[in-house]
């Protein structure tokens, strides 16, 4: 028979037609036997290369459990609620909606509703109280309000009415009621060893410290981590809370036999539409059960938005980072084996054996991985939980939470793993055999795909277009879409990372030669042949060094820019601060009088919230303010004034506009803006003053009488305090006239925190830089140690090589430190500039600074880079020394 040589004429449509015909009409004995082919070069590949499907199964494990995770800690949230405390006593309560919406009609499309939370308590008229009292099933409907207060020594405690404690289940232990405004009953974790019913005590709630009578002690069997209780005879605690028309909330006792949903039903009746508070256009609630926990605590269903929404945005890049580091591994393992592949196709293996013996390989694989992934998802996903579990909102574990977040990672890495596997090995198995016999020889392509090179270039566009996102959020939400454009450029980066690796031997080629001798030129060598496993080691390198340095920066950056503006905005020395409680309006013409004193000012903090537009889309967004007195404000604030005059920011009808949000909203002074107060409250206060220092003092500044009546509790902060030549201690004086406010108040030197809008980083904060920088650049770490061990360990024929002609076993070794190095060095390089990016755009437009990331912690994350890249390549050289850096090459 005549021998055919060359390659094989392509095939023709009529014949690929007949062959599809007969492979249908193939008995089922032979289709058995190619899936019992298959089986067995699963089994025997699995055997062999057990080694690298390890580090697969470790890097998809780790995956599965960081995506079941976030599942996990997201569900809680999903179904967690304020906790029922201070109204546990009660069947019902009416409290005015807490939600504020904005409709708008997006570009080409209907309108939209947005809503959000609002920052401050929506407050009923008192004459919502008749009416819910005369609904039928109702026993008791009392009026609830509360009031800051602090004791002698500076505890923190809620002032609440008397007839109020009947909501928190409160009962007389010792003594008897207050009778008029010189008397109180103390909650029993205050009278602990204090005083006792007759002795007095001395509490702070409005004005200077009072001294009053304790006429009884109160105990309620109801525990939680609520503060202790004050109660006040009702007149005495409407005056303190100073709002005689309206009141927080009603709590609703039912009479015996009456169902929570038939209150709910005959109070709605009688209850008007709205909360009837002039300005306000709050809807009223009636809340039972569960939903009772929504009007002790206003803002936590709020903060659990805004977690929601980080997490969300964190959990979108965790799900990215699992996919690139599945495809990554998976796609390495496949192409180290490449020639074997082709190898079982050149001597008759078929296409379809090719691909179902894969993945076979690849379903048991990624079976093994997303049960370990899966049980390890529930410990890592309490320990996230236990890190957010320290604010008002309890996260809760339903049942079928564990289960449901395990089986969530676990499936995802399973349905990945074989369809990844198989498209990896496209490539090889659409081969002819002929063909296939010279690819099983030939070395691996140096250049990508025009394919990959146009997704990879569309991707870099993408992420450096995207990056100005950035600039439209603030704090970790900035962070979190900084992070999300860095994701993008890592993608573009492991799209494109032959080319980079060229460009990066081009750079470090010859310093590489020259400072390594014999192993330099080995290594310089190996990697130019091999760019694509070059890229491969460096991608996960360039994802840990993007993403901690965007998590780690964003948050200084403006947290420092925005210090740097306050204290340039400070011209006080001194602060007064009253603790937990604050301190009422009077501190500050107390202090004014003090001798030495030159200016004192009360700052106030609250929020308002803006309807705006972005891209079209309607948005509601919360901003910090701060409530200031223009009386002796130039002398203890500068804000920095570029139009109109700070003298005129007086009464309820003024505002001064940071000069960004002037501009975005063009505004400036005369004009009038449309806000929504902390309380829902509806106005549109006159510009009077635009001004520079906006990301220190907040991009609004409002008189304290326009906002004292639409926060929760109307104390200042801080009393900011300029003194004059007041001898050796002016701090002195001040203190003197602070003394009849009793203990907690204190008075030191002033800094910009003290006036800076950001409030101290808060556990939650904390929390989320654990879960998005430790947990996530863990995982990155974890991926890189998997994805060069990977490599390694498919490299051990080319080091038997080396050593079967000539080279030695400490040549080796220095080669694998030189490569090692060379990796960690440019992944270090293209992960900062990657990350310098997004990093750069929303530092410049929010802070007009460049990024800032503190020396100690880029420190650290080179430190953990080069540590887990020596991991992933070098133990497991040592480990294979015995048969490839040992004495014998053979």
């Amino acid at each position: 028979m005549k021998r055919r040589t060359g390659t094989a004429a392509p095939e023709s449509a009529d014949a690929r037609k007949r062959r599809t015909a007969a492979a249908a009409r193939e008995p089922l004995a032979v289709r058995q036997g190619s899936r019992r082919a298959s089986a067995f070069l699963a089994r025997r590949s699995l055997a062999t290369h057990r080694r690298a499907w390890a580090a697969v199964i470790v890097a998809t494990g780790a995956a599965a459990a960081l995506i079941g995770a976030f599942a996990f800690v997201i569900g809680s949230l999903l179904v967690a609620a304020p906790p029922v405390q201070r109204y546990a006593g009660a069947d019902a309560v009416v409290a005015a909606d807490q939600k504020v919406s904005y409709t708008a009609k997006p570009w080409g499309s209907e309108p939209r509703t947005t809503t959000a939370y609002l920052p401050e308590r929506a407050r009923l008229d008192r004459s919502v109280l008749a009416a819910v009292a005369g609904a039928d099933g109702v026993a008791k409907a009392v009026a609830d309000d509360s009031v800051p207060v602090s004791t002698g020594d500076g505890r923190p405690a809620v002032g609440r009415s008397w007839p109020s404690a009947v909501l928190t289940r409160y009962e007389l232990a010792e003594g008897r009621a207050p009778k008029d405004a010189t008397e109180v009953v103390l909650d029993g974790s205050l009278a602990a060893g204090g005083p006792a019913p007759g002795e007095r005590v001395v509490l702070r709630a409005d004005g200077t410290a009072r001294t009053y009578t304790v006429s009884g002690i109160a105990r309620t069997g109801h525990g939680g981590d609520a503060p202790p209780a004050v109660f006040f005879t009702e007149p005495r605690l409407t005056a303190l809370a100073g709002h005689p028309g309206r009141i927080d909330a009603i709590g609703v006792v039912a009479e015996p036999g009456v169902s929570p949903h038939a209150l709910r039903d005959a109070i709605g009746a009688v209850l008007p539409e709205r909360s009837g508070v002039p300005g306000s256009d709050r809807k009223v609630r009636v809340l039972t059960g569960a939903e009772r926990g929504e009007a002790e605590h206003v803002d936590a269903l709020g903060g659990r938005g805004d977690q929601l929404a980080l997490l969300g945005s964190i959990g979108g890049t965790v799900l990215m980072v699992a996919l690139l580091v599945i495809a990554s591994t998976l796609s390495q393992a496949i192409r180290q084996r490449s020639g074997e592949l082709a190898l079982l196709r050149a001597v008759g293996a078929s296409p379809r054996q090719l691909r179902s013996a894969i993945g076979r390989e690849a379903g048991r694989v990624s079976a093994a991985a997303a049960l370990l992934g899966g049980i390890g998802a529930v410990p890592l996903g309490l320990a996230m939980r236990s890190l957010l579990t320290t604010g008002p909102l309890p996260l809760p574990v339903p049942w079928w939470l564990p289960p449901a977040a395990a089986l969530a990672g676990g499936l995802l890495v399973a349905l990945l793993a074989r369809p990844v596997a198989m498209l990896a090995a496209r490539s090889i198995t659409r081969l002819r055999p002929a063909a296939a016999l010279g690819a099983a020889t030939a070395d691996e392509p140096s250049e990508p795909g025009r394919f990959r090179t146009v997704a990879g270039v569309v991707l870099a566009f993408a992420g450096i277009s995207s990056a100005g996102v950035a600039t439209t959020q603030s704090g970790q939400a900035a962070g979190a879409a900084a992070s999300g454009a860095a994701m993008s450029l890592v993608i573009a980066v492991a799209l494109l990372g032959p080319r980079i690796s060229r460009i990066a031997l081009g750079v470090l080629g010859r310093p590489l030669r020259r400072a390594g001798g014999v192993s330099g030129f080995l290594a310089e060598r190996a990697a130019s042949a091999h760019t694509r496993r070059l890229a491969t080691a460096f991608t996960p390198i360039v994802l840990v060094v993007a993403f901690v340095c965007v998590q780690l920066a964003s948050g200084p950056t403006m947290e420092r820019a925005a210090g740097q503006q306050a204290s340039a905005a400070l011209r006080a020395d001194l602060v007064a601060t009253g603790g937990g409680a604050g301190l009422p309006a009077g501190a500050a013409r107390t202090v004014r009088e003090a001798p030495g004193v030159t200016a004192a000012t009360g700052v106030l903090r609250s929020a308002v919230v803006l309807a705006d537009r972005e891209a079209g889309e309607p948005v509601l967004t919360r901003l910090p303010v701060l409530g200031v007195e223009a009386r002796g404000l130039s002398g203890t604030l500068d804000p920095g004034v570029t139009a109109g005059d700070l003298d005129r920011l007086t009464g309820r009808d003024a505002v001064a506009v940071g000069a960004d949000r002037a501009e975005s909203l063009d505004v400036g002074p005369g004009d009038r803006v449309a806000l929504r107060l902390g309380d829902g409250t509806r106005v549109e206060p006159r510009v009077v003053a635009v001004y520079e220092h906006a990301l220190g003092l907040g991009e609004f500044l409002f008189p304290r009488e326009a906002l004292a009546g639409h926060v929760s509790a109307a104390r200042d902060h801080v009393v900011l305090i300029r003194t004059g030549d007041a001898g050796a201690d002016p701090a002195a004086p001040v203190r003197e006239a602070l003394a009849p406010y009793g203990g907690g108040v204190t008075v030191r030197a002033a800094t910009g925190d003290d006036v800076a809008i950001a409030p101290p980083v808060s556990d939650e904060d904390n929390a989320m830089i654990v879960i998005g920088v430790g947990v996530i650049g863990g995982f990155a770490l974890l991926a890189v140690v998997s994805t060069l061990a990977l490599i390694t360990i498919g490299r051990r024929g080319e080091f038997r090589l080396l050593r079967m002609v000539g080279t030695g076993r400490r040549q080796l070794r220095r080669m694998l430190v030189l490569e090692t190095g060379l990796v960690t060095f440019a992944g270090l390089v293209i992960g900062t500039a990657v990350a310098a990016v997004p990093l750069t755009a929303f530092a410049v437009s929010l802070a007009g600074t460049a990024p800032y990331l503190p020396p100690v912690h880029y420190g650290v994350i080179a430190g953990a880079v080069a540590l887990a890249a020596a991991a992933g390549t070098l133990i497991p050289g040592a480990a294979g020394g015995r048969f490839v850096l040992g004495r014998r090459a053979g």
